[in-house]
């Protein structure tokens, strides 16, 4: 599918409804309070805007202060997947030295780790997300790059659920509530075409020069484009693969069955949730702004302050002057009211709603600090209360693999067609995220201990076992040291030779 002509409408009516599921995504993901209120009291649903917390509004409509409280829960699952997935980079590797050297070099320049962390966690919470694999030689003259695209800034063409092209567009500087400018680029097999439109807010509007804004101009510049072409220009990445990668969240998609985009993690639905828990926490706010103490004195005991200046009270004032009251009356002196806080049922319903919340999203209360207790636990325990968190997390590896090894691929194309590089691509790449869980020394000590003693172990395994970040030739040299120490390395037949 071409880029779309001049006055075609956007975003393209099939994808409007999708976007806006993602726009309600998006204000939960934020936590903006006014995002929030302003999602709601445009929703179509009218009984939901009078129901719903973030859609009431005061009765008078006249401004007053907002005490209205917002948990970031949905925040807290989005970062606790991407945490989940990269807090520990996932093992990249190929079978040959210098390209690995190269691959090694490339996601430690691009900071992939930093890129795969922030996309982890957009994506848990718009449903997916695009990397794209692109350069700019005015900002790294020497490598390409790794980007990341949000999915409601992607028109994606899959075939058979195969990404085969996609494109993505932005709004760009200047734009205005009458005219927007839009900067589309669709990638396709060893191709990437450019165009701009001046457009409406609904409507892509007339195809331009790159020429005309200053941010496609130094576009032109960073990618060596010829700035005379009059509706834009088609680059050609040199290399035979598609430079952008669509990792969905996780799979199927509830609300269209059939289609290759993924699901976000709040698609239970989770928002009645999130509404409920915003609700009772404004209500235990609300009990402790009431559970303020309070005096209430006789009009005696206030002290005036003049003409127009009130009367007030001295809260350190240990003795008073007579006053005009029987000695014996009760109701005539000082009163405290203060009423109580509800602390125990809010906190349990709070709870409740985290706990229903991070298992519909898939995952563990105890990933959300909600059953451990504060007592320390061994990696064992942690994965046994973790469980639903693991397969999760196993799942969406899964989707992930494909998508990184896919673009990781793409850089090293890239760094062979646009910067000279000598990699070599027939070796498959491989991508391990591990088991999730880290064992502490003293477990891993106690298991290596067992195995020794049953016999069950050789001192190589137990060396890789040990440091699996080390290579071969640094596992040899500990494999001798600890041989030579030990006294267990085989007497030299010559050298100990009596001649």
């Amino acid at each position: 599918m071409p880029l779309p002509d001049s006055g075609a409408p956007w975003p393209p009516p099939e994808w409007a409804p999708i976007y806006a599921q993602m726009r309600t995504d998006d204000a939960w993901y934020s936590g903006d309070k006014r995002r929030l209120a302003h999602l709601h009291r445009t929703s179509p649903d009218n009984s939901l805007r009078r129901r719903n917390l973030w859609g009431r509004r005061s009765p008078d409509h006249r401004p007053r202060r907002d005490h209205r409280m917002h948990v970031p829960l949905p925040g807290d699952i989005a970062a606790t997947s991407a945490d989940l997935l990269f807090a520990d980079m996932p093992t990249t590797t190929v079978d040959d030295p210098p390209t690995q050297a190269r691959l090694d070099d490339l996601l430690d320049l691009c900071r992939v780790q930093q890129v795969l962390l922030s996309a982890g966690e957009q994506a848990a919470a718009m449903s997916g997300v695009f990397l794209r694999s692109t350069w700019d030689r005015s900002v790294a003259p020497d490598r390409p790059l790794l980007t990341v695209v949000q999915p409601d800034a992607a028109v994606p063409e899959f075939t058979l659920g195969i990404l085969r092209g996609v494109t993505f567009w932005r709004e760009l500087s200047g734009t205005t509530q009458t005219t927007v400018w839009r900067h589309l680029e669709r990638h396709t097999v060893g191709e990437v075409e450019h165009a701009l439109y001046e457009g409406t807010p609904n409507n892509l509007g007339r195809r331009v020069p790159l020429t005309e804004h200053p941010d496609t101009v130094a576009l032109i510049e960073s990618l060596d484009l010829d700035g005379k072409k009059a509706n834009g220009a088609t680059v050609s990445t040199g290399v035979p693969m598609l430079t952008a990668s669509y990792v969905p969240n996780m799979l199927p998609n509830r609300l269209y069955r059939g289609s290759a985009l993924g699901r976000s993690d709040y698609a239970a639905p989770l928002y009645d949730q999130f509404v409920s828990l915003d609700e009772t926490w404004t209500s235990w706010m609300r009990d402790i702004n009431l559970a303020r103490a309070r005096l209430i004195v006789p009009r005696a005991y206030l002290r005036d302050e003049g003409p127009g200046k009130g009367a007030s009270f001295d809260e350190d004032r240990e003795i008073y002057q007579a006053l005009n009251m029987p000695p014996n009356e009760t109701g005539t002196g000082i009163t405290l009211s203060q009423f109580a806080i509800r602390v125990e049922e809010h906190q349990r319903t709070s709870e409740a709603l985290m706990r229903q919340s991070a298992q519909s999203a898939g995952y563990s209360a105890q990933s959300f600090g909600l059953d451990g207790g504060g007592q320390p636990i061994t990696a064992t325990e942690s994965e046994s209360r973790d469980q639903r968190s693991m397969v999760t997390r196993r799942k969406k590896a899964g989707y992930w693999r494909y998508g990184i090894r896919e673009q990781l691929a793409a850089l090293l194309a890239l760094d062979n067609a646009q910067f000279g590089g000598k990699n070599d691509l027939s070796k498959p790449i491989m991508v391990d995220f591990g088991d999730g869980v880290a064992e502490s020394e003293q477990q891993t000590a106690t298991t290596l201990d067992l195995l020794t003693r049953a016999g069950a172990v050789s001192t190589k395994t137990k060396v890789k076992w040990l440091h699996p970040e080390w290579d071969d030739t640094a596992v040899e040299a500990e494999i001798a040291a600890i041989l030579a120490e030990t006294g267990a390395a085989a007497p030299d037949p010559v050298g100990t030779f009596p001649m």
